[in-house]
């Protein structure tokens, strides 16, 4: 199988272990971690949908990757640095702080994290269906049976796969993960296409998808195209840490508006803080 090698120069703090650390404390796209430091993840690429496994290791501010598959890896390759959120010039994101000693505080907490996203838009769009009214750890269950039953060695079924599958699941999931596979084939759900737009432009694209209301928009745009300026206005917990953080007068959106172009950034660094605080008080916290 073919093999690809690239570096990725980093720009502005980041540090890998402290990405894969702060992941919101659970993901279904949790980053582990293998020996000497590495990242190594099996996903699908948007590019043909092909299986790839890749690894990752951070030498100073630069990542060297390496991946395999059966085509397209350069494609590949940014997907990784997009879901890593490692193409992206951070180097702005310390002046953040200078004014908003809330973010200062929670940047010397989190030293180099950088949100990891979903693989693809279109795996946090299929979360969106799976995990929608039921508790977090029920749908990362059913996500394990979708990947078992259809997916490609451990890889999230692609849309293909997914739209032709027989799924037995609650509610209306099956009608939504189905009305999701014909929007990633339509391109409606490329990470690229949408971290193309102004943010809140590609929320409303989103929302257009059968089955995903504003809340899974939000995190499709913030979290699976990784898109680095995005201050979610449908997260009822970002918005308590927002009020407990900056004082009960505080509003998220006039907050955010400090925060940019790093409105997803900040919003991540404050729920990693408020997970790893809850989970401090009652170790069987998840979100």
């Amino acid at each position: 199988m073919p093999t690809h090698g690239i570096e990725v120069e980093v720009k502005g703090p980041w540090s890998l272990a402290t990405s894969r650390r702060f992941w919101e404390g659970f993901s279904p796209n949790a980053l582990p971690e293998h020996e000497g430091g590495a990242l190594s993840c099996v996903f699908l690429a948007e590019n043909g949908w092909g299986r790839v496994q890749a690894e990752v290791v951070q030498e100073g501010h630069t990542a060297r990757l390496r991946l395999r598959g059966e085509d397209h890896l350069d494609e590949a390759a940014t997907q990784v640095a997009r879901f890593l959120a490692i193409d992206i010039d951070g180097r702005g994101w310390t002046k953040v702080a200078q004014d908003d000693r809330v973010i200062a505080d929670a940047q010397e907490k989190l030293p180099g994290l950088r949100p990891c996203g979903f693989y693809s838009a279109y795996e946090a769009a299929a979360w969106s269906v799976l995990s929608q009214r039921i508790r977090i750890t029920q749908a990362a269950r059913l996500r394990s049976d979708v990947i078992d039953a259809y997916g490609d060695d451990g890889a999230f079924p692609g849309p293909a796969a997914l739209r032709k599958a027989r799924l037995d699941l609650p509610g209306r999931k099956a009608e939504y993960l189905k009305s999701v596979a014909a929007a990633a084939l339509d391109g409606v759900l490329d990470s690229a296409y949408l971290r193309g737009m102004r943010a809140e432009e590609a929320v409303e694209t989103v929302q257009g998808v059968k089955g995903l209301g504003p809340f899974a928009a939000e995190l499709v745009v913030a979290r699976g195209a990784n898109a680095p300026d995005l201050a979610p206005q449908h997260e009822r917990r970002l918005a308590d840490e927002v009020t407990e953080r900056y004082g009960p007068e505080a509003d998220l959106a006039d907050v955010s508006e400090g925060w940019r172009p790093f409105r997803t950034w900040a919003s991540v660094h404050l729920r990693a803080l408020r997970e790893e605080r809850l989970h401090e008080i009652d170790p069987r916290h998840s979100h």
